[in-house]
């Protein structure tokens, strides 16, 4: 899954600040026509999600995907504080000028629970997250949506330092800042396998699940991004970006810029630089 193209929408927020007085919370079963996230800030009981039974604690987060049957049932002694948002997602892409829109018939990569450790960040945007949808201040859907998509990837960032795959992230990320490092350089998938001593195949599989991108499909995305910034500063021709950033063929520099922008090198100078 491709986070880059995804577009979320918000159905509505729920939340129970911590000095409110508890309410009680009766027993819920029912599915939802989208997604949902459960942060809990206290209580007990229990939530059972598909077949699988989890308990409901401080700390504790719960993805409920379209379509889900699940039950809440919150300790009657012990009643649960919560936030909650509730959403769709589709994904959006732009390919040769053409936009394409699909609808979320996947989940979103995550397990139905979580118990998160040093999750403080992802709390405190959770709760800006339900403030935000609550007071409804100007702007406050495009405001909320942004604190979403930050507290997904809070979540993910999470997730991840405490996956056993932790170290496979770590090798993602250097071969990131080695793409940074050598932007105006050919690099071969070669060279990056031996950069973090795995097999091309490996290295291959391992970065398309991470990322959404393929190796070298990544590298020209950080250098199209790259060639924006220079053709926008309006003093290289397009050969010379190309040069610029490793391609001796202006040419198939055009074709990957095209393919990632939706529009040629000059036609995007035309576009930012001129208005045309």
């Amino acid at each position: 899954m491709n986070f880059n193209q995804l577009f979320f929408h918000i159905h509505y927020c729920n939340g129970r600040k911590y000095k409110e007085p508890l309410k009680p919370f009766r027993k819920i079963t029912r599915t939802l026509p989208h997604h949902e996230l459960i942060w809990v800030t206290e209580g007990a009981g229990r939530i059972k999600i598909g077949k699988r039974i989890y308990p409901i604690q401080k700390g504790m987060l719960y993805y409920i995907g379209r379509g889900m049957l699940h039950q809440i049932e919150p300790d009657s002694d012990k009643p649960s504080g919560f936030l909650t948002v509730h959403f769709s997602f589709a994904h959006v892409g732009l390919n040769d000028g053409i936009w394409a829109v699909e609808d979320d018939e996947e989940m979103l990569p995550l397990h139905p629970a979580y118990e998160l450790r040093d999750a403080y960040p992802v709390q405190d945007l959770f709760q800006k997250l339900v403030d935000s949808w609550n007071v409804k201040l100007p702007g406050y859907e495009f405001t909320s949506k942004t604190l979403l998509q930050q507290l997904l990837i809070a979540i993910f960032q999470n997730i991840k330092k405490q996956s056993q795959n932790y170290a496979t992230s770590l090798k993602v990320e250097k071969i990131i800042g080695y793409m940074h490092e050598h932007i105006n350089d050919k690099v071969t998938l070669t060279d990056l396998s031996q950069l973090v001593q795995l097999t091309p195949a490996y290295l291959s599989r391992m970065f398309k699940e991470t990322t959404g991108y393929s190796v070298i499909g990544y590298f020209n995305k950080i250098k199209m991004d790259k060639a924006k910034e220079l053709l926008i500063e309006g003093d290289k021709k397009v050969k010379e970006v190309a040069q610029a950033l490793g391609y001796a063929d202006e040419f198939y520099f055009s074709r990957i810029f095209k393919k990632t922008e939706g529009m040629s090198p000059s036609e995007y100078y035309s576009k930012n630089v001129h208005g045309v």
